[in-house]
């Protein structure tokens, strides 16, 4: 059976996205068949291509989406709630973005460095209400597709920079940038702004890099090497 498919990237990703907002969870091969009348090969395809764009993660040895961001439909550090539902973010980052996305009030529950504090960050009528935390990025942006999974496992919050010195020599994962969470929930409207759009596509690398910059995000960490591939 042939896999070619007309599916394309946007139409995917919206239909995945859609779902992980409605339900909690993604569609899998048969209901992705269903909602867009391919085969279950031609969705294998599509699904591939999609990952290749940066667009989703799938599980390694079968193609089942494992991160759609700024979701994770595996446990993290971070569960984000709303009156609508309840999803895992896969980073302080990809939390907000998910509070960004659905416009409306949310709760953000995560420990400190992915430690034994546990904190609850609140978003309501679009105002972050928790001030003086922090993110920190260590992972170079570079970098970050070369194992994301781990990239957003390690982008935390804190309650001080000086925190994160103390973690970052406490579990031998090098320091880098830091910045204060009312800063990213600007950016992560920005960023994650348009991923539940049916018209969706994924970020070039100078656009990218244009958002650092719009966000004087100018630690090293944030630095882009020139590509013609999307981030």
């Amino acid at each position: 059976m042939s896999t070619e498919t007309n599916i394309t990237n946007s139409t995917l990703h919206y239909t995945i996205i859609k779902t992980v907002i409605d339900k909690g969870y993604a569609p899998d091969l048969s209901k992705l068949s269903e909602i867009l009348g391919q085969s279950e090969d031609q969705i294998k395809a599509a699904l591939y291509k999609l990952q290749n764009d940066h667009g989703v993660v799938l599980h390694p040895n079968e193609p089942k989406v494992w991160v759609i961001h700024p979701f994770s439909l595996a446990p993290t550090n971070f569960y984000v709630k709303s009156e609508k539902g309840e999803w895992w973010g896969n980073c302080a980052w990809c939390s907000l973005g998910i509070a960004a996305i659905l416009k409306e009030n949310v709760t953000i529950a995560t420990n400190i460095g992915g430690e034994d504090k546990h904190i609850i960050i609140e978003i309501v009528d679009g105002e972050l209400k928790n001030k003086g935390l922090f993110i920190h990025f260590p992972i170079p942006m570079k970098e970050a597709w070369k194992n994301v999974i781990f990239t957003c496992g390690v982008m935390l919050a804190f309650e001080s920079e000086d925190e994160v010195d103390v973690w970052s020599k406490k579990h031998n994962i090098p320091k880098g940038d830091v910045q204060p969470i009312e800063k990213i929930w600007n950016f992560a409207k920005k960023w994650y702004g348009n991923h539940a759009n049916p018209k969706w596509n994924k970020w070039t690398i100078d656009e990218a890099k244009s958002m650092f910059s719009e966000f004087q995000l100018n630690h090293p960490i944030w630095n882009l090497e020139n590509s013609e591939k999307n981030f």
